[in-house]
């Protein structure tokens, strides 16, 4: 199959690339703008593979986007370039109206007029895969999952354009029969996360020595998938999914947000052990606007029409990330050289 992967710079993104190239026979074509979370750096494994390319483009270049249809003729679309982060929502909404709606937008119609050039089982073995979150379903109280039918409720401006990108996802393939599949996943986590998140900030700020911020109480809730059982279970779909599905994609590991900071800091207790310890830098700090209390995500589905369960544990997958943090402080400092220094963000209301 040839693979036409956007975002594929990114933190999911560059993990299914080097999937790919690393254990299938696919070719991928990887399309990403470089934004401040998306660096080659992630992909010095696979750049010298003559099955891999990059191409350096804004989803939103319809006219560069035609342009690498024609040339690369790919069977499959997996779209993961967005704009993924909460509190940078938060604090400017725009680039993510932009890429996630916009730039969604855009890939479609661009895919719609190649698939309908396409002939006979060419035309039928197309798929357009988007990659979206838990998010748009809103929060949960203390039980519950979320199903694949479970309305949307998104509560941020990142979830709100998520939410609109798979609205436009299902329009395009109810309207023009374009073979859409969507996937929605629950929080990510391992090697090559760019430091914004909660898992590579708090392990970053305790091996500084600096507080290490607990929104809240540290309650809230969410479910943790390793990211290579999440590019698995993406070329899953991409591979054997039914267009005009949705496939849920979680982890089976819900912990409240103060017990994966706890684990953290412990773990590193045992692999870089100080005179203090690390909970000691815990700080509890204001909430973020409008935080969701509780995602958990129902993945019976694609377990059992597609026959995926994650690999990992939470117990495994943190000290493998962790581990594998310690050993790469040299990427660390690569990207987030000038463009980030670990500030909190998102704190506007």
């Amino acid at each position: 199959m040839k693979i036409i992967l956007t975002g594929g710079a990114g933190f999911i993104g560059s993990a299914l690339a080097r999937m790919i190239i690393n254990e299938t026979d696919h070719d991928v074509l990887n399309i990403d703008k470089l934004t401040y979370a998306g660096h080659l750096e992630s992909l010095e494994s696979i750049a010298e593979s003559d099955r891999y390319q990059f191409e350096h483009v804004d989803i939103c270049d319809a006219e560069t986007i035609n342009r690498i249809f024609d040339e690369f003729q790919p069977g499959a679309i997996m779209h993961l370039a967005a704009e993924s982060h909460v509190d940078r929502s938060i604090d400017g909404s725009a680039e993510f109206i932009k890429t996630n709606i916009n730039g969604t937008h855009i890939l479609l119609e661009e895919a719609k007029k190649y698939w309908q050039g396409l002939e006979n089982e060419q035309k039928e073995n197309f798929r357009f895969l988007h990659v979206s979150t838990d998010e748009v379903y809103g929060e949960l109280g203390e039980d519950g999952f979320f199903t694949e039918e479970t309305p949307y409720d998104p509560r941020s401006p990142y979830s709100s354009s998520k939410a609109s990108s798979d609205h436009l996802v299902r329009a395009w393939h109810h309207t023009y029969g374009l073979p859409t599949m969507i996937t929605n996943c629950s929080n990510n986590y391992g090697p090559y996360q760019f430091p914004e998140k909660l898992i590579p900030v708090v392990l970053l700020k305790a091996l500084q020595g600096k507080d290490i911020p607990v929104y809240g109480t540290g309650e809230n809730v969410r479910d943790w998938l390793f990211v290579d059982d999440h590019a698995k279970a993406l070329l899953k779909v991409v591979q054997d999914g039914v267009a005009g599905e949705t496939y849920n994609i979680g982890g089976h590991n819900e912990k409240q947000n103060l017990e994966v900071v706890h684990t953290i800091c412990d773990t590193l207790d045992e692999l870089v052990p100080k005179e203090e310890k690390y909970r000691d830098l815990i700080s509890f700090v204001t909430d973020r606007p409008g935080h969701d209390f509780r995602y958990a995500i129902d993945a019976s589905k694609i377990e059992r029409e597609l026959g995926w369960v994650p690999d990992e544990t939470f117990g495994t997958g943190i000290k493998a990330t962790i581990e594998w943090y310690l050993q790469n402080m040299d990427w660390v400092e690569a990207v987030t050289d000038k463009n980030y220094n670990l500030e909190r963000l998102g704190t506007k209301k």
